[in-house]
């Protein structure tokens, strides 16, 4: 780990199959920051965080994320870093056959927990963080998509991860439900000292929560830009 940098990219190509998509990126995140990521369709934003989760190697330059080095990962390592980072899709991506309980419990199993006083607690706990602790037993169709999008953000806290990697977090919410997930994921941001890097598409959400930017374009990640 390098100071208090959870991400930090150096001189980083940025491949999809064969096609440069971002080329040399220098990019930094300290604990706690709060970053949106912005830039138009295709500009590389899901590529930047493929790359931050180990989905896509860096092609040239160096990488770091939660004490990984992004350009020599062993495939053996890649879970392990995951679990220093929650992911939160926009697509929530929750199994539709079992319980909000359930859910959490799968993926706390599939990733190393196995004493179930533990487990148990764990899913409360997680719960509690994002309003949700009344709503254990009921199955994800019967949650609205605001309440979905929470229990996929108390699925992201369930290892204490360094960041929260969202990718579009509220492309599927309306205005009213978007400011909430935001103001939840601030919070847990602030709460817990947590990094969390949002790319969106939203710009009155970014006006309304007005932070660090980063923007991918023409190929290049800009860091620190302002937005009228």
């Amino acid at each position: 780990m390098i100071g208090n940098s959870i991400i930090k990219l150096n001189g980083a190509d940025i491949f999809q199959q064969k096609h440069l998509v971002l080329s040399n990126v220098n990019l930094h995140i300290d604990k706690g920051d709060f970053v949106w990521l912005i830039g138009q369709t295709g500009s590389g934003k899901s590529s930047l965080l493929k790359v931050l989760y180990g989905d896509i190697n860096i092609a040239s330059g160096t990488g770091h994320a939660c004490g990984y080095d992004l350009d020599k990962i062993a495939p053996k390592d890649i879970p392990f870093l995951r679990r220093k980072l929650g992911i939160v899709f926009q697509d929530f991506q929750l199994l539709t056959d079992r319980s909000v309980e359930q859910n959490l419990h799968f993926v706390m199993q599939a990733t190393g927990w196995k004493d179930k006083g533990l487990i148990n607690e764990r899913t409360l706990d997680v719960l509690e963080k994002v309003g949700l602790r009344s709503k254990l037993k009921k199955m994800p169709h019967e949650l609205s998509g605001g309440e979905q999008q929470r229990v996929v953000i108390a699925r992201a806290l369930l290892n204490d991860p360094e960041i929260i990697l969202a990718d579009e977090p509220t492309g599927n919410l309306d205005p009213d439900t978007s400011e909430e997930i935001v103001m939840l994921l601030k919070q847990i941001s602030q709460q817990s000292n947590t990094a969390v890097l949002i790319a969106t598409h939203d710009y009155h959400i970014i006006r309304t929560f007005p932070s660090r930017i980063i923007k991918c374009e023409n190929g290049k990640v800009l860091e620190d830009v302002q937005i009228a």
